[in-house]
């Protein structure tokens, strides 16, 4: 068992919902063992996604860029485990390393933020509307096309601060986020998942470690939610058919209905003009089968260059 003077060491990003999300696992992990604060240590570690703000992801590497640093210093054995959000998490794992499982799942829905208007139904026509996500720029080009997107890139804080300065009237952040740092009175309202469907893996916390490393995979089996690791095995696997990244416009969401999974997915071109929706059920035990059918099917009636930028 860790030890203050031998602490299990937990990799993290440095923003405040990063953080959040790890004392939150500190506390599940004490609780589990009986084993006090001080047995754990938070390490922070800057990744290139923090560093690089005045680019678009799809710009600068992807997804990755939220992972590569940290899983460097698990390999360098500098940490024990990582936290992630999942949706920042690539479908595939790097040599060695595994994702152990996940925190019980937080509300999945988007978040509508804005000073002065209250739904996102209420958009005045023409207004100037930011998001870093090319999934919610899609969705909202494909609903509204006359609405002007700017990219909005930053963490929760820094994205309010821009709204307070008048760069948009309105933005969009996870309600999951939002919970997890006590700050879900900004929210507007809190969009539905048949109005906008969240990004594959919204909402959850995912634990990484060494593929070798039996402590780690000992103290984290007992903080493990199940039922969040089902949604997320059929929702990944429809992400990984379709090769997710920061230039795919995905949308996914699972849902379990007693022993079955309800999965629902959509696809659309960058700029909105297209969009693409199908749903399936199967058993649970079939999760993955699931997720891969349902992406082979929307694929199959997208035209070719269906993701290509123009």
């Amino acid at each position: 068992m860790p030890t203050p003077n031998s602490p299990l060491k937990i990799g993290t990003r440095g923003s405040p919902l990063a953080l959040a999300q790890a004392y939150e696992t500190r506390r599940r992990l004490m609780a589990a063992h009986g084993l006090p604060e001080a047995a754990f240590e938070i390490v922070v570690i800057k990744t290139t996604g923090d560093r690089v703000l005045d680019r678009a992801l799809r710009d600068v590497g992807g997804k990755g860029l939220f992972t590569k640093e940290i899983e460097d210093a698990m390999y360098a054995g500098d940490i024990d485990i990582a936290v992630h959000s999942m949706k920042d998490v690539p479908t595939v794992q790097p040599d060695g390393l595994v994702i152990a499982g996940y925190l019980p799942r937080e509300d999945v829905r988007d978040a509508f933020i804005s000073p002065g208007v209250e739904r996102l139904a209420d958009l005045p026509e023409g207004a100037v509307v930011g998001s870093s996500s090319l999934r919610r720029r899609a969705q909202l080009a494909n609903r509204r096309p006359d609405l002007q997107l700017v990219e909005f890139r930053g963490n929760v804080q820094t994205r309010l601060k821009k709204l307070e300065d008048g760069v948009a009237v309105a933005t969009f952040l996870a309600m999951a986020g939002l919970n997890r740092l006590g700050m879900s009175h900004i929210a507007r309202s809190a969009i539905e998942v048949e109005e906008m469907l969240p990004a594959v893996a919204q909402g959850a916390i995912g634990l990484e470690r060494r593929a070798d490393d039996a402590r780690a995979e000992m103290l984290l089996e007992p903080i493990l939610d199940v039922p969040t690791g089902q949604r997320l095995a059929a929702e990944r696997a429809f992400l990984l058919v379709l090769d997710g990244s920061c230039e795919t416009p995905i949308a996914g969401l699972a849902v379990i209905e007693g022993d079955t999974l309800w999965l629902r997915g959509e696809i659309l071109r960058p700029d909105g003009s297209e969009r693409i929706t199908g749903e399936r059920r199967a058993p649970i035990a079939e999760a993955e089968a699931l997720g891969r059918g349902l992406a082979d099917e929307l694929l199959a009636q997208a035209p070719a260059g269906f993701f290509d930028w123009n």
